[in-house]
């Protein structure tokens, strides 16, 4: 799996004009699923970002997590974070896994951060959707399993 978190003052995502999730400050997760992935990566990468300490703590260092600021998250499925841009112009996808395999780990992934207690918000798995955020940092952060 592979993940782009940015760390938010707020987030939504609107699909056909209509908003479906919105969040105040937070996370802004874009999650891409690849062939291999299993609810393993699943759980290992839920545990990573939601336990990261990106927020800045009185001195101004990054030093309390999502709970300690009571941050919310956006997920969005993101298939397109496995692009592959070698040949030619176009980007191809053979990498991102089909949404039968996809979808599941998607919603695994949501349901592991809301166990975590935190608020979840999410997209439509597969919908044309528009995302909006205002950066905080701007702080943005790659993370995937195959490096964790």
């Amino acid at each position: 799996m592979r993940a782009v978190l940015t760390r938010v003052k707020s987030a939504s995502v609107t699909v056909a004009g209509e908003v479906v999730g919105q969040i105040g400050p937070g996370f802004l997760i874009l999650l891409g699923v690849t062939h291999n992935d299993t609810e393993a990566q699943a759980v290992k990468l839920a545990d990573k970002l939601t336990g990261l300490r990106i927020f800045e703590d009185e001195s101004g260092k990054m030093n309390l997590g999502l709970e300690a600021v009571n941050g919310q998250i956006l997920v969005i499925s993101q298939f397109t974070l496995y692009a592959n841009c070698k040949k030619g112009r176009r980007p191809e996808f053979l990498s991102a896994a089909r949404p039968e395999v996809a979808t599941p780990l998607y919603e695994k992934f949501v349901e592991l951060c809301r166990d975590k207690g935190f608020h979840v918000e999410t997209g439509r798995f597969g919908a044309e959707m528009l995302v909006e955020s205002i950066n905080d940092g701007p702080l943005t952060i790659v993370v995937d399993t195959d490096q964790l």
